[in-house]
């Protein structure tokens, strides 16, 4: 059965907590007493706002700025994370860049800082924070990647395939640490109603078997669910209304 205390006190760095998945996630670990590193890119005011929120309501949270892009952001931010909270248990990388565009219109540019934002700052991220997670015996590693990733998506080429490699990331991962009580899992959403939805939610609703698209909290309740079970490890769990069943 999932442990219910296992996030109790934890403290949970949350990438991409401005937007609509990352700020649920945020508010769900705050209900279980995770202390919450709200990191953001360039959106602060939601970000402080959503700090605020949990530590109005008797929690522990602080907003911290983070560029992704830069081979250095995820290092300074797990070392201001863990100067200022402690260290880190829980890592989710959330955020991503993505661009609706035609194949023909990417060039090597445009792919790789796709690939430096969705698939290098989440590894550079897993790199700095697993030593210590190994050390103490307890890690959670959760990877937000996308149902583009099984299905191409109707974002871009560069997209699908940095969400792809996401997966492959975590099969590595999670097969060096799952011995030291550390699990390494992703999540791949379908559409979910946020700003980063690609199209009129309408439309998009047609293209899953319920009819609908998804709502933030529901992705956060399979987030929550996977990072209580300590014995769900190397797993890419799909929420997407069954557009890819499998």
């Amino acid at each position: 059965m999932p442990d219910e205390s296992a996030l109790t006190e934890r403290i949970a760095l949350v990438t991409g907590a401005s937007g609509g998945i990352g700020s649920a996630v945020c508010r769900r670990l705050a209900r279980e007493t995770a202390k919450i590193a709200v990191v953001y890119g360039r959106n602060a005011e939601p970000a402080e706002a959503l700090a605020a929120e949990i530590v109005a309501e008797g929690g522990t949270a602080q907003a911290f700025a983070s560029e992704m892009a830069d081979p250095s952001g995820p290092d300074r931010l797990i070392d201001e994370v863990e100067a200022t909270l402690g260290p880190v248990d829980i890592l989710i990388a959330n955020h991503g860049h993505a661009r609706s565009a035609r194949y023909q219109d990417i060039d090597a540019a445009a792919f790789d800082q796709t690939l430096a934002v969705n698939l290098r700052a989440p590894f550079l991220l897993a790199r700095r924070a697993l030593p210590g997670m190994v050390e103490r015996g307890f890690g959670r590693v959760l990877f937000i990647s996308s149902v583009a990733a099984f299905r191409g998506g109707v974002v871009g080429p560069d997209y699908a395939s940095s969400k792809a490699g996401l997966h492959g990331l975590a099969h590595f991962l999670a097969s060096r640490v799952g011995a030291h009580g550390v699990t390494v899992n992703v999540l791949a959403p379908g559409f979910i109603q946020t700003a980063m939805l690609p199209g009129d939610p309408q439309q998009l609703a047609k293209a899953t078997p319920l009819g609908r698209v998804g709502r933030p909290e529901e992705v956060a309740d399979l987030a929550l669910a996977m990072l209580r079970n300590g014995y769900i490890n190397s797993q890419v769990f799909s929420i997407d209304g069954g557009m890819y069943p499998r």
